[in-house]
């Protein structure tokens, strides 16, 4: 069976998350520079089957577009293109971040490493996917 992957698109830095081969499972894969997105998608599609792709979609309290839907809009275009065949899903990501530092918290990580943006990407992405993992069944 083919995964299915979430992606937590960012001005900056891009979480990626992946499930198992039985899409029972979601683990963090990686946090990326945005502006390398695509080519880091062409070489892990090139290796591993995927299904669908989850993108994150920012909405504020109110339901309403947020800041960076501009950005990511610009990012789904792009990834529209490369890979016109992928089904994309979208996802509310609303508290992602905020989940994910919590998530930091309960686990344990020290002070200095729960700094780190780069693993809250990667975690916030998790989560997006689980979610979405929880709902499907």
């Amino acid at each position: 069976m083919p995964r299915i992957l979430a992606i937590d698109y960012g001005q900056k830095r891009t979480g990626i998350a992946v499930t198992d081969e039985m899409q029972i499972i979601a683990s963090g894969l990686t946090t990326i520079p945005s502006e390398t997105a695509i080519a880091f998608l062409k070489d892990y599609f090139g290796k591993e089957k995927v299904e669908k792709v989850l993108i994150g979609e920012p909405k504020q309290m109110n339901g309403e577009p947020s800041q960076s839907t501009e950005i990511i809009e610009k990012f789904v275009a792009q990834f529209t293109n490369a890979f016109p065949e992928m089904k994309i899903e979208r996802v509310d990501e609303r508290f992602t971040s905020k989940m994910a530092f919590q998530t930091m918290i309960d686990s344990g990580l020290k002070k200095k490493q729960r700094q780190n943006k780069a693993l809250i990407d990667e975690i916030s992405a998790t989560i997006m996917l689980q979610d979405y993992l929880s709902r499907k069944f």
